[in-house]
């Protein structure tokens, strides 16, 4: 699970802990932020781009990091405007970035509200029987720096696309830790990589559109009350008991609502922020209106947003939707009570675009020729 690269990633790198690699090399403390914002601001991509920097001094940050730890294989646009990012770590594991795009009206594509889903790890061991994500098993965890590099990926891209705004850093509005992955197994890469995505010498983006989901690690939620950054938790529920919870998520064995509900409340009040349920409806498994009814009480209780998604169909898996129909009618349930809800409708299917189902494909593909 854990996997030491042959150079670090920069992107990992806090200004903290380049300042001191550089002083042991005898630079001073400027250089760090220098050399921070040629990756951030001026996004360079090649060390000699760094051209206020002298040329031992970049041969020396070419031999100690690695300066972008993530290539880019493949990229699908999807008919309803998302993106899946098809990532390659140095080891060849592979990793997913979804841009999700929401058009303004009265603004072309290109100045759309973009969203990006990130993932912390290689496959995932939470288990989850609707997730493609977990089919392969867990692989290891990201690196900071990995995760870190994702973003930068997407910026490569959106900057080509549609130039920054003068003060804006970031070519995106959301981050979302919703891909690959459960990002509170993985907890000190991903609390390092969004405190430098956070940090003003990073990529300057706020906490407050940051929203981490987690299928439910008790211990780790309540670690996470305690954090400084203000970020914004989403729970992956996809069952309102405990019997209906477990037949899809394993987790609910070892923290079951008893104890998840709890914590939830408890990063609520710590933080002052809405936390989001996220509910897959599978025809047959959840979608029955007593769990509609359920899911309104805990919403209430939490005064939680809920957020229904429909199935998002993945090959080998038997799992189905239910009709858009049976979808209103859990949703009205909510709406009566005035939760805070929204029906998500698909996108990216035509793509792969639910978590890990490209690269599942995609390893498939190349089994035959690993042999």
């Amino acid at each position: 699970m854990i996997y030491t690269p042959a150079k670090p990633p920069l992107t990992g790198e806090t200004l903290e802990t380049l300042t001191a690699r550089l002083r042991e090399r005898g630079e001073p403390a400027f250089r760090a932020q220098q050399i921070l914002g040629w990756i951030y601001k001026k996004r360079a991509r090649r060390w000699d781009d760094m051209t206020n920097l002298s040329k031992p001094l970049r041969l020396w940050l070419d031999e100690t990091f690695e300066l972008m730890p993530v290539a880019l294989v493949l990229n699908q646009q999807s008919e309803d405007i998302t993106d899946k990012l098809l990532l390659e770590l140095a080891d060849r594991s592979l990793i997913e970035t979804v841009i999700i795009r929401a058009p303004q009206e009265g603004v072309g594509l290109d100045h759309s509200r973009k969203t990006i889903c990130i993932s912390t790890q290689v496959g995932c061991a939470m288990g989850c029987t609707f997730c493609a994500s977990g089919l392969l098993g867990l692989k290891r965890d990201l690196n900071a720096g990995e995760i870190v590099a994702q973003l930068l990926q997407v910026c490569y891209r959106e900057d080509a696309r549609t130039p920054r705004a003068r003060m804006e850093l970031a070519s995106f509005d959301n981050i979302v830790v919703m891909g690959m992955g459960e990002p509170l197994a993985n907890y000190d890469n991903i609390i390092r990589a969004l405190t430098i995505v956070n940090a003003d010498w990073g990529l300057g983006f706020g906490a407050r559109r940051i929203t981490l989901s987690t299928s439910g690690l008790v211990p780790k939620i309540l670690q996470l009350a305690e954090e400084p950054l203000g970020l914004r938790l989403a729970i992956s529920l996809h069952g309102a008991t405990d019997e209906v919870r477990e037949k899809i998520m394993p987790v609910n064995r070892a923290y079951p609502l008893a104890q998840l509900l709890p914590a939830i409340r408890s990063f609520s009040e710590k933080h002052g922020r809405m936390v989001t349920l996220e509910f897959i409806l599978i025809a047959e498994v959840n979608d029955a209106l007593e769990q509609a009814e359920k899911l309104r009480d805990i919403a209430l209780d939490l005064h939680a947003h809920v957020n229904l998604i429909p199935y998002n169909h993945v090959e080998g898996l038997a799992w189905q939707r239910p009709s858009i129909t049976r979808q209103e009618r859990f949703a009205d349930i909510l709406r009566a009570a005035r939760v805070s809800v929204t029906l998500r409708r698909e996108k990216g299917h035509d793509i792969d675009a639910a978590c890990g189902q490209l690269r599942l494909k995609t390893e498939k593909e190349r089994a035959p020729a690993s042999v």
